[in-house]
Formats: C-alpha cells, sequence, structure tokens
C-alpha cells in the first residue's frame, strides 16, 4: 500500500512531537505500507516569520515573503527524515521544487499545475521514506513559490495524485472531522465518513480540519482522504468519491473574515474574496499579508449537506432554525449561508447544531 500522510504544524511543533511523528512513520513502514510524508513548519513558525519580514517592512514583497516563510517547512523535513534515520528508517526529504511541484508565478497563493515526482519516486523505489516540505512549489519562472493556506494538505493531495496512492492521509491534532467545531459546540460528534462533495462545502465555508483547494483537487482526481489525529487511535473521518444522501451534515462557522469595500478587489489576491455584497467584499483574512484600510469584521455560519439550500421543506427548517440571526443568508445546492456579526456566530452555530443535528443520524 502506498500512503501519503501529511503532518500540520502542531503536530511538529517541537522535537519531542516529532519524534512521535517519526515512530508513526516507523510503524507504518513495519506494516509494509511505503510512506510520503508532506510536513508544515513546526508550530507558530511561518506566522513568526511573517512577523519578523513586518518588522523590517509594513509592506512585504511577495516575492521576497516567498523566500523567506518557504524556510520553515524544510525545517521540519530535514529534522523529521534525521529523526526517521535514528530509528534506523532509511528517509530522504526533498523540498517542493525537489518533488517536482510545478506551480503558477503567482506568489504567495501559486497553484499547482503540474507535478513531476521523480525523485520521490526513486527513494521509494530505493525502500526510502520520501518527506516532502508542505506549503511550496517552483514556477515555470524557476521562483520558489508558496501556495497559501492549507498549502501543505495541497501538496499532500497533488503528490497522492500523481503517485496513485491508496489514500492520503490528513494527520492534526483532531481526530476527524466533526458535525460542528467541538469548541464552540460540545454536542458535536465525529462523522465516521463523508463524500468528496459534502467535504468541499465545509472546507469552502470555514471548516478547519480540512482546505478547500486540497479536497477540490482531491475531488477531480478521485482521491480517498482520512482525516485523522496524529496522536491517538481513532480511525478518524474516511472522505471518499461518491454521491451524498440528501441530509444535513454539518455546520461550519467562520470568524476570520471581513467586510472590505469593493475599490479593493483590483489589489487583492483571488483566494482572498469569498463573495461579494451591498456591504462590499467578504474577504479571508488569513490570505491577506498586509494591513488594509475600511475592513470591518464579519463571520459566516454554513449549513452543509446534499440538496440543504435546494430542497424548499429543509431550507424552511434551517431558516426557522436560525430566527433572528438569519437576517442575511444565501443558498446553495449544498449549503445555506448566514453573513452574521463574530460575536454572535458562537451562538448561532449551537442554535443551528441544536435544531438540525443532535439527536438526528448525522
Amino acid at each position: 500500500m502506498l500512503l501519503v500522510q501529511k503532518y500540520g504544524g502542531s503536530s511538529v511543533a517541537d522535537v519531542e512531537r516529532l519524534r512521535k511523528v517519526a515512530g508513526r512513520v516507523a510503524a507504518a513502514r513495519r506494516r509494509g505500507d511505503d510512506v510520503v510524508v508532506v510536513v508544515s513548519a513546526m508550530g507558530n513558525t511561518t506566522n513568526e516569520l511573517l512577523a519578523l519580514a513586518r518588522s523590517v517592512t509594513q509592506a512585504p514583497g511577495r516575492r521576497e515573503l516567498d523566500m523567506l516563510i518557504s524556510v520553515g517547512e524544510r525545517v521540519s523535513m530535514a529534522l523529521l527524515a534525521m529523526a526517521l534515520q535514528e530509528l534506523g528508517v532509511p528517509a530522504r526529504s526533498f523540498t517542493g521544487s525537489q518533488s517536482g511541484i510545478i506551480t503558477d508565478s503567482s506568489h504567495a497563493n501559486a497553484r499547482v499545475v503540474e507535478v513531476r515526482p521523480d525523485r520521490v519516486r526513486e527513494a521509494l523505489a530505493r525502500g526510502e521514506v520520501a518527506i516532502v516540505a508542505g506549503f511550496q512549489g517552483v514556477s515555470r519562472e524557476r521562483e520558489v513559490t508558496t501556495l497559501g493556506r492549507g498549502g501543505s494538505d495541497t501538496t499532500a493531495v497533488v503528490l497522492a495524485a500523481a503517485l496513485h496512492a491508496d489514500e492520503c492521509e490528513i494527520c492534526s491534532d483532531v481526530d476527524g472531522v466533526y458535525t460542528a467545531d467541538p469548541r464552540a459546540v460540545p454536542a458535536a460528534v465525529r462523522l465516521d465518513a463523508l463524500t468528496l462533495d459534502e467535504a468541499l462545502a465545509l472546507a469552502q465555508n470555514g471548516a478547519k480540519v480540512l482546505y478547500d483547494e486540497a479536497v477540490a483537487w482531491a475531488r477531480r482526481e478521485g482521491i480517498t482522504l482520512r482525516a485523522s489525529a496524529t496522536f491517538g487511535d481513532s480511525p478518524g473521518t474516511r472522505i471518499h468519491p461518491g454521491t451524498a444522501a440528501p441530509r444535513i451534515v454539518a455546520i461550519a462557522a467562520d470568524t476570520q473574515l471581513a467586510w472590505g469595500p469593493v475599490t479593493l478587489l483590483a489589489a487583492l489576491p483571488t483566494a482572498c474574496v469569498r463573495a461579494a455584497g451591498p456591504e462590499g467584499l467578504l474577504l479571508d483574512r488569513r490570505n491577506l499579508h498586509a494591513d488594509l484600510p475600511g475592513l470591518v469584521p464579519a463571520a459566516t455560519v454554513t449549513v452543509v449537506g446534499a440538496r440543504a439550500g435546494a430542497d424548499p421543506g429543509t431550507l424552511s427548517r434551517v431558516l426557522q432554525a436560525a430566527g433572528p440571526d438569519g437576517l442575511r443568508w444565501r443558498a446553495a445546492a449544498d449549503a445555506v449561508v448566514f453573513a452574521v456579526d463574530p460575536v454572535r456566530a458562537p451562538g448561532l452555530e449551537r442554535a443551528l447544531h441544536l435544531a438540525l443535528l443532535e439527536g438526528a443520524s448525522a
């Protein structure tokens, strides 16, 4: 079995955790699996590097930002290779460019256009664990690029597709996909399985376990994903190709948004813009690498499920459950999205989960 595993920053936050990850990878090798590992930067490294850049200039150039923040994943990959070698497991680390991750030339938010994982295949053929720096690639102009928010997940999925892996496991400090954020909704439960369509709707509307670019690629390529906890025995959530049955699957809340004036549109990367409305542009603040004037904090709370917004009866139930906080809403076939003040988002998330999911089969 060929397995691609991705480990997020919290999983490799320090040397102790990194050694535990090495042990987990070694265990997969002992089971007979070939393993490709994609790693994020350790802990809060990327944010620290961004802060360092802003201590020099409030408007850092995107090319130089990519050169700077791509360093974090290179540290992780090299240290993990050393930790595996210490356990007697042959391992070799590769940067995004060495792994054949070819992107467009959009710095800080590049899109993968081609994958040529020749060196990764060669490492696997030698019996080595291939460890790849996530979140980064190289443009056809031979410039270092980064893939934006969730870029390490994207790296893992595109490699899984190119290598025809049996499964792509996204490992983090959460043991799967829940019916809501358990920190905000204590009654939320883990989903054993969901379709890639359902996962994509969740990711596009703020679910923190999954990132939309990675899930969209998996959906196009028919890649089976598994969202698992790095440390623990839970089987996680299997995310598979297939047709979703009509159901409400989960509630997703996103409080990292802002309304901004339409005049900003020309200066913003596409990934920053979530929607446009009477208030202006709804922006994803996580992909903004500079302070912008005129931003007003915003949030969305979304009900996700096949035909959630297309079936009149289901839509009526959703709007009734939202109550007075559901004044601003829009419906799609697989989601009903409410735009609210960030302060009101947790309460609306709990109310929708109580009315639509608690006591029902998820």
